[in-house]
């Protein structure tokens, strides 16, 4: 059965947009740091894929590898796949019902309040992004901070960048045909149905870089309205293929039985 790896890519948005350059602003993680990984969290990444043949020499399997992109100091990904969605819906509730007391209020205009409660109606409602053809998925989306609350100032207020989005794995290892990597739909609320998975050729032992193409995601004003921009910028990571033959986890030696002693019945 292939063994699962995950590779977690971690990145700082922000200073990637002002930079635009993932070169320091990308933090590579994955399970295997007990098993020869290299450099985790940082942009250096050396991701150990060994195991993968038995003590004869014969090889064992395929491995797979998962990459899940994240956002630093965003949003959590582990909040309901709807929260923007819920969270629009109920900042326009709440717009709707302070206008409706505003219309009932007689005499505001007269009184001067009219300017300020139109103020927190807004500041209530946040900011409407227009979306484009090729910002079409965040579509319907108010912008948020990191707590979750709606931005209405951007000149004061710091809004939470929507997730990385990988459009493409290549480079070396694909090239050589080492990896076989793919885009793929999935259930998981977390991935947001989509993430990118490859096998591994585990009979090609040695190092190999691939890179990863990566969208963010800027907010600008155009002609009055805010957006967000797409950017594309790559960033590149390494595996480390090896021959070690596959092992016991509890012991250590080859694949078998566990030495459990034998119960003592008396």
């Amino acid at each position: 059965m292939a063994q699962q790896l995950a590779i977690i890519v971690l990145v700082d948005v922000g200073n990637a947009l002002e930079s635009r350059t993932l070169t320091g602003n990308t933090y590579l993680f994955d399970n295997m740091k007990l098993q020869g990984s290299l450099n985790q969290g940082t942009g250096e990444l050396v991701t150990a894929v060994n195991g993968a043949y038995w003590s004869d020499g014969s090889q064992a399997g395929e491995q797979v590898l998962n990459w899940l992109p994240y956002s630093l100091g965003s949003i959590p990904p582990t909040v309901p796949r709807g929260y923007h969605a819920a969270r629009t819906r109920q900042a326009e509730k709440d717009a709707l019902a302070e206008l409706a007391d505003l219309a009932g209020k007689p005499g505001v205009a007269a009184n001067g309040d009219t300017e300020a409660a139109l103020a927190r109606i807004h500041k209530t409602v946040g900011t409407k992004v227009r979306t484009t053809s090729r910002t079409r998925a965040l579509s319907g989306h108010r912008v948020l901070d990191v707590t979750g609350n709606m931005v209405s100032d951007h000149g004061q207020d710091t809004h939470s960048y929507p997730a990385p989005v990988i459009t493409d794995i290549f480079g070396d290892a694909v090239d050589e045909k080492v990896i076989y990597p793919a885009e793929y739909g999935s259930p998981d609320l977390v991935t947001d149905g989509w993430y990118w998975s490859a096998t591994v050729d585990t009979s090609r032992p040695g190092t190999y870089s691939y890179k990863m193409r990566i969208q963010l995601h800027e907010l600008i004003q155009r002609s009055g309205e805010w957006t967000w921009e797409p950017v594309n910028l790559t960033c590149e990571s390494k595996l480390r293929i090896t021959a070690d033959p596959k092992r016991n986890g509890f012991t250590g030696a080859g694949m078998g039985y566990l030495p459990i002693a034998p119960a003592n019945f008396a």
